[in-house]
């Protein structure tokens, strides 16, 4: 059996969910909510590191210099709800191997760790179809709102628009995820 990969996010249900997609896959996790647990666990060897931007109080850009130093040979993959250009070169410069928005998908971490090609029975895994940016936009507002408490004024005020907007974007359906 290959090394574990190190998960490090701080939604518990995101990670459990992405953990047990990979098991299927066969790839084993040791899951990190927060800095301190994650360097403990990357002291042991590891096949790749799944790590999330934010994290609670810490800030997993900061953290991907020290697992780099730990885990010199492991794959590191960024992941983010609030993905941008910046932190997406901050990233790299900063030695992780690849950058992708959240929602992720268990198959494209495999391919952003190990390489696109093919699964583990063979063929090759089909191409991920980008989400719309519509799709985007509405899961964005919905963590904005989450992260207000669901306070749609205080959440209109931290996107810098009228709460009535927010409230008729939020009431949209979203497009399908894929």
């Amino acid at each position: 059996m290959n090394a574990p990969l190190l998960l490090i996010d701080d939604d518990a249900a995101f990670a459990t969910v992405l953990a047990r997609a990979l098991g299927r896959r066969g790839h084993a996790c040791l899951l990190a909510a927060d800095a301190a647990t994650a360097l403990a666990l990357a002291r042991q060897p590891l096949s790749g590191i799944v790590l999330d931007l934010r994290l609670g109080n810490d800030n997993g850009l900061a953290l991907v210099e020290p697992l780099r130093a730990l885990q010199p040979e492991a794959p590191i993959l960024l992941l983010t709800g609030y993905a941008s250009i910046a932190t997406a070169v901050e990233a790299i410069k900063r030695g992780a191997s690849d950058y992708r928005p959240k929602p992720v998908s268990a198959d494209e971490v495999l391919r952003a760790l190990f390489g696109a090609g093919e699964d583990e029975d063979g063929p090759p895994l089909p191409p991920e179809a980008p989400l719309h940016p519509r799709r985007l936009e509405w899961e964005h507002l919905q963590r904005v709102l989450a992260e207000h408490g669901g306070n749609v004024s205080a959440a209109a005020r931290a996107l810098g628009m009228h709460r009535r907007s927010l409230q008729r974007k939020l009431a949209k359906k979203p497009l399908p995820e894929r």
